[in-house]
């Protein structure tokens, strides 16, 4: 990715001379197909004529040409390949103060106190404030509420705009969904929630905001969405902050301090120009909606999935705007929030900064006055699996890139008396952001008495949901380090063969798809373990772009020889804004298998003829013939549509297809198309968590083991199992690590993988698919698909 622009605080395109409007990086701009591009969505009461994506970048570049305030960059691209624009605008006359802003960002992180004198000191200093466009993309209003933020202060010259870019850079992301603008859905190209997955980061969309987020660490975070009406009697739209439960690791009393006070001024200025606005709903509005001030739950910033949230751990003030409706009123009404908060930050960015540097300044104290002591370790260990060190690798570089440090032990050392070899990996709890530290590598808590719901996710912990061994220590580690910058390392070959591929990572299961497809080989041991007899230099190259060690070994007279397996997925193209499916196909994909999306009605007219293996893993309305207006396009047309459908899957399995069905969803619908006759019981809706599981061993289970993990979201297990094979059971007892789940305790010790008997139907109450999270679950899909 292009990164242009450079520095916390740090104005480095007004080093000395005044800004030109010349554009950074020339946007690459995409001719889209006018037929390519929705009108509106049905999903939205309201639909207007907004900016199409095909004309943001000429609008842009319209404007760079005619002001030197202005710099557009494309930052990156989307899944679909569409440019992702940003636009940062300052007063040009800055340039000689360039060296002290400059100064200050590596005083934030080195000697934070330093850095607040300073602030003291110079209160000409210009703080940088980030503006997120549409990260959903049928919330229109984001982006058109920017264009217009971004022609106005890069050509006004009025008293309020003057006083804001004298005080401030002004970031904005002006479409930070542009798959989901042109087609008219909430998701990316690849059917994933944008703002859902800021704690994994599996999108480039995603990875672009990151990377400005690290790179500017705005004071103020604003993420643009819609639609909210009627929260609260005559308060239209939302702002946050946020009720409880809020997350522990945030450094919460700083961001309290201010957060409450820019959401009423943004209240402020939304009815201060309350006249401008039409519709039924604006007459009579007397405010906004304000979780923290207006209600006790539903509405937390718990999760860091969230963008604005995410934003926060870098120490920002981050806010959600949720505008009331999607019209010409709805971008007004986003237009005055956005003004609302730029005016208090700019009359209050001497304290606000200061607030904020006092974060990083506790990181690097290790002095957390708000928390209980004992609460942030003094480190993490992350060993390093020599066979298989993938999955580390992969949890390092992601720290990295979320401007972490870590660093690697020069020796063997040893720490509250566990000995670590020389090669670990370690995560010092000092520094300026613990907190982001510590929300990625915790194992997290149960909240399911702290409140009555949750808005979504409650669990996350990366260690646990990736696979990777994170330990946290109590007491300071010593031992002689260096600082890494990239984890990695090239997988290697060694021995004569048989070669032997441990059932160990997503990377190990890749690797094997690799070499079916290139017709080697390959076989399966009882225990999930993979062999191959190939000659070293069939599989070396594979071997090393795997990054694994593998080693010869011998074969056990037992095993099972693998294919090359074509793998249907029955797609959901966007029932309720969601595409329930994805989680799934990102994790095929990952897998390396050979994976097609199939719509109800696709299988229903042409059946699954050429397929070795047919998932289901979303919603059950996938089968239904009673669909909503807005949703009718993704399923059945018809009843006879669901017969077919049903009795093509019927034969699909009794002619010897594999059928998989995960989740609440799948497990229902296996049901009603009469593959399973086990009782399919099920959690609240918004019911999550980490959960601990008792796992056989063995097929589907090969490589799981007792008390292993597993990831529930709407929460499913099984009765009447008697006559099928029991895979899997929650662990009896207090099962439940972490998450929100009422009512968790009548789940324990039940089923929650099955077999069938009679044919080739596994069911997973868990999600092992779920969005980017569950990484070390992905091998229940293969196991399962491997199994015969």
């Amino acid at each position: 990715m292009k990164k242009t622009v450079s520095g916390l605080l740090a104005v480095s395109m007004l080093a000395s001379t005044p800004w030109s409007s010349v554009l950074a990086e020339s946007p690459k701009v995409n001719y889209i197909n006018a037929l390519e591009e929705q009108d509106g969505s049905l999903f939205n009461s309201e639909n207007y004529d907004f900016a199409k994506f095909s004309a943001i970048g000429p609008k842009l570049e319209e404007i760079a040409k005619s002001s030197n305030r202005v710099k557009v960059e494309v930052t990156g691209y989307s899944a679909d390949g569409h440019p992702l624009y940003v636009v940062t605008i300052a007063d040009p006359e800055t340039g000689g103060k360039f060296g002290k802003i400059q100064a200050l960002r590596k005083q934030m992180f080195k000697n934070p106190g330093k850095a607040q004198d300073w602030v003291q000191n110079n209160p000409d200093f210009k703080v940088p404030i980030m503006i997120n466009g549409s990260i959903h993309g049928t919330e229109f209003i984001g982006s058109d509420a920017l264009l217009q933020l971004i022609e106005r202060f890069a050509t006004q010259t009025d008293e309020t705009t003057t006083s804001i870019l004298e005080n401030n850079i002004l970031i904005f992301n002006v479409n930070a969904n542009p798959d989901g603008r042109i087609a008219a859905t909430r998701f990316n190209g690849e059917g994933i929630d944008l703002n859902r997955d800021f704690i994994t980061q599996s999108q480039p969309e995603t990875q672009q905001t990151v990377d400005l987020i690290t790179e500017w660490n705005p004071m103020v975070f604003l993420d643009t969405h819609g639609y909210v009406k009627n929260y609260a009697p005559n308060k239209q739209g939302l702002i946050e902050p946020c009720t409880p439960p809020h997350n522990p690791n945030y450094e919460y009393d700083l961001y309290n301090k201010w957060a409450l006070g820019q959401a009423q001024a943004m209240e402020n200025e939304i009815m201060e120009n309350a006249a401008a606005y039409e519709g039924t709903i604006y007459e009579g509005m007397t405010g906004t909606y304000i979780p923290a001030r207006d209600d006790a739950a539903g509405w937390d910033d718990y999760p860091p999935i969230f963008t604005p949230m995410y934003a926060m751990y870098h120490g920002a003030y981050g806010h959600t705007l949720e505008a009331p409706t999607n019209d010409e009123s709805g971008v007004a009404w986003m237009y005055n929030a956005i003004m609302g908060a730029l005016e208090y930050a700019t009359e209050n960015k001497e304290e606000m900064i200061a607030d904020q540097i006092e974060i990083f300044k506790r990181g690097i104290n290790f002095d957390h006055p708000y928390h209980e002591a004992g609460f942030f370790p003094e480190a993490y260990v992350l060993p390093v699996n020599e066979e298989d060190p993938t999955v580390t690798e992969k949890a390092v570089n992601h720290l990295l890139a979320n401007d972490i440090e870590v660093v690697r032990a020069s020796k063997s050392f040893k720490v509250d008396g566990v000995s670590y070899a020389k090669g670990s990996y370690v995560v010092n709890m000092d520094q300026a952001k613990a907190g982001l530290a510590n929300t990625m590598l915790w194992d997290g808590e149960d909240i399911t008495d702290d409140t009555s719901s949750m808005y979504d996710i409650s669990a996350w912990s990366l260690p646990e949901l990736w696979g990777f061994e994170a330990n946290a220590v109590n007491s300071k580690v010593t031992v002689p380090s260096a600082k890494v910058n990239e984890a990695g390392s090239q997988g290697a070959i060694s021995g004569k063969g048989p070669f032997v591929i441990p059932n160990s990572s997503v990377k190990a299961v890749e690797l094997v798809n690799t070499l079916l497809a290139q017709g080697v080989k390959v076989t399966r041991g009882t225990d999930g373990t993979f062999y191959t007899d190939a000659p070293a230099n069939a599989v070396s190259a594979a071997v090393k772009a795997s990054g694994l060690q593998i080693a010869s070994g011998k074969v056990p007279a037992d095993t099972t020889p693998l294919n090359a397996l074509k793998v249907a997925l029955l797609e959901d193209g966007g029932m309720g804004k969601v595409q329930s499916h994805a989680g799934m196909k990102l994790a095929l994909e990952r897998l390396g298998f050979d994976v097609t999306e199939l719509s109800p009605v696709e299988v229903a007219e042409a059946g699954l003829n050429g397929y070795d293996a047919f998932i289901y893993n979303g919603t059950a309305n996938l089968i239904s013939t009673r669909l909503s207006t807005a949703n009718k396009e993704f399923g059945f047309q018809n009843t006879g549509q669901f017969d077919a459908f049903k009795q093509n899957v019927t034969d699909f399995v009794a002619n010897g297809g594999k059928f998989l069905a995960a989740g609440a969803g799948g497990s229902q619908a296996a049901k009603a198309l009469g593959l399973t006759d086990v009782t399919v019981n099920t959690g609240g809706w918004n019911s999550n968590g980490i959960v601990t599981v008792d796992y056989e061993a063995s097929g589907t289970t090969a490589s799981f083991g007792q008390d292993d993990i597993g990831f529930v979201y709407r929460p499913t297990w099984y009765d009447g199992a008697e006559e099928t094979e029991v895979l899997a059971s929650f662990d009896d007892g207090d099962f439940f690590v972490a998450g929100h789940w009422k009512g968790n305790e009548t789940a324990a010790g039940q089923p929650v993988i099955v077999r069938e008997s009679d044919k080739d139907v596994t069911l997973i109450g868990l999600e092992p698919a779920f969005r980017d999270h569950t990484d070390y679950l992905f091998r229940l899909i293969s196991n399962t698909l491997y199994t015969k």
